[in-house]
């Protein structure tokens, strides 16, 4: 099983910082597994242009199939100007319509405020059921107090973390089940 965190921006640190830490819970969970950390800001991403995902070629490309090959996806997200970052916004443009049928999704927000909360509800979630993604409905918010010195710092915060990568392991070894049900109807 292929399991991919996306940071989805490319300035900043803080959604790098939480994502990092993820990687971490991802990996207890998943232990036998492929873990991967895609940064946005490590790779030259070029604006979505309408082409079929596999005409892309360098950085582009490489996302978008890492993205398009793995099972699970969590998607690490800051919030500016009260909506989603255009980097990420690109990166669900590149993609085809249904590309996460099938794929377990988690989300991971980071905020200046409080305020931005609803941004996941109410921008991110019914991009990615579009897609046909398969959501863990709860998800990580954290604020900027939530941060000091580069270091996540609010013990709640952390302990949703790892709830989060138990809840993403259930849901996966819950659509497992549901497969193989499925498969075992068919008697081949």
């Amino acid at each position: 099983m292929k399991i991919t965190l996306l940071v989805g921006t490319t300035i900043g640190s803080k959604t790098n910082i939480a994502l990092q830490l993820m990687k971490q819970y991802v990996e207890k969970q998943f232990a036998e597994d492929d873990v991967q950390l895609l940064s946005l800001a490590d790779y030259q991403i070029q604006f979505s242009d309408g082409r079929n995902y596999l005409e892309y070629e360098g950085d582009t490309g490489y996302v978008a199939q890492e993205l398009m090959d793995s099972d699970v996806i969590i998607i690490g997200t800051p919030i500016f100007q009260a909506s989603l970052p255009g980097t990420l916004k690109n990166i669900f443009d590149l993609l085809p319509q249904q590309a996460l049928l099938g794929k377990v999704v988690g989300i991971i927000v980071t905020a200046g405020s409080g305020k931005h909360y609803l941004v996941a509800e109410q921008q991110l979630k019914p991009i990615l059921s579009y897609m046909k993604a398969q959501l863990v409905q709860t998800y990580v918010f954290i604020e900027e107090k939530d941060f000091q010195q580069k270091t996540i710092v609010n013990d709640d915060v952390l302990f949703r973390m790892e709830r989060l990568a138990e809840d993403v392991k259930m849901q996966v070894d819950a659509q497992l089940a549901i497969q193989a049900k499925k498969d075992a109807e068919y008697g081949f």
